[in-house]
């Protein structure tokens, strides 16, 4: 089979991630965010455990594997993505992704703090400097939260999926840490993340009903194939490819093309304030990811 250059992943990877936050926009519009969640990742799940067991790798695994895979799940799989819907149902889908990219600073520290791992200034310097940038995105919509209550609530929904996710990150290392396999590892997460899921959605006691509009359906097809398997396919690529350092480097245009996705169709209109604070989480981003700090902090 033809080996894909490696712009070509790259670009993938980048438009894939970037336009699912607003592909959740579809889905939160016509069911719960537990419903929505609850589906996505019980079919990505089980899309990531075939193309496992296509690769040839095993799926059996001890109940302590059992228990670090839950632990992920529930974190990265469920809750976080929890807030997240929740978060997108107030404010425009483009902020909640910038606000998510800082994420990556808490794990930073979390690993620090937790196995001593080294933390370089530059990713520390940059990891700050990403915070600010999300700060002055939001700032209009915390000037608002008077106003329009929903938007303190979109931006608190925000801050609880970044530190939601942050543990779910470590987690995540936690089990690489454990050599666990990746592919097998992942649709087994995604699936302890949909059961989590799908026991708030029964503690609610919500009656569910299938949408019947396309739109909906395509978002979930969108977001379980592409944003799942087709995206993490790039990625790991890349990473085998570039090394994780430079393979991470998609994470700094992501936002971007999720801030121009929400100008494009969400009506979204972007002020100085948003601009600079873009402009200051991009460049935070990109020194977190530069070689020699992601080596420290790996």
């Amino acid at each position: 089979m033809t080996q894909r250059p490696t712009w070509q992943l790259f670009t993938l990877a980048v438009l894939i991630w970037g336009t699912t936050w607003h592909a959740i926009v579809h889905q939160v519009a016509l069911t719960t965010p537990e419903f929505g969640v609850t589906l996505r990742f019980a079919i990505a799940g089980a899309l990531v455990l075939a193309l496992a067991l296509w690769r040839g790798e095993r799926l059996h695994f001890g109940l302590r594997a059992h228990a670090l895979l839950a632990l992920q799940g529930v974190f990265m799989y469920s809750l976080a993505y929890l807030c997240v819907y929740h978060a997108e149902l107030h404010v425009p889908s483009g902020l909640v992704a910038v606000g998510y990219s800082a994420s990556p600073l808490l794990a930073g520290l979390g690993a620090w703090w937790l196995w001593g791992q080294h933390v370089s200034r530059a990713f520390i310097a940059g990891g700050v400097l990403g915070v600010v940038g999300v700060a002055l995105i939001f700032w209009p919509e915390i000037g608002l939260a008077g106003a329009r209550p929903s938007a303190g609530l979109g931006l608190a929904y925000t801050v609880a999926a970044v530190l939601l996710s942050a543990v779910g990150a470590l987690a995540a290392s936690r089990n690489s840490r454990h050599k666990l396999p990746f592919w097998p590892g992942l649709g087994l997460a995604m699936l302890y993340g949909a059961g989590a899921s799908a026991l708030v959605l029964g503690l609610q006691g919500q009656p569910l009903a299938l949408p019947t509009a396309w739109s909906w359906w395509l978002s979930l097809a969108y977001l379980t194939g592409a944003g799942t398997v087709l995206a993490f396919a790039a990625f790991l690529t890349l990473q085998q490819r570039l090394g994780p350092g430079k393979a991470a480097t998609i994470g700094v245009m992501t936002p971007v093309v999720a801030l121009a996705v929400s100008t494009a169709f969400e009506g979204y209109r972007p002020g100085g304030w948003t601009l600079a604070g873009a402009l200051l989480a991009i460049a935070g981003n990109a020194l977190m990811l530069r070689p020699a700090a992601t080596r420290a902090s790996a």
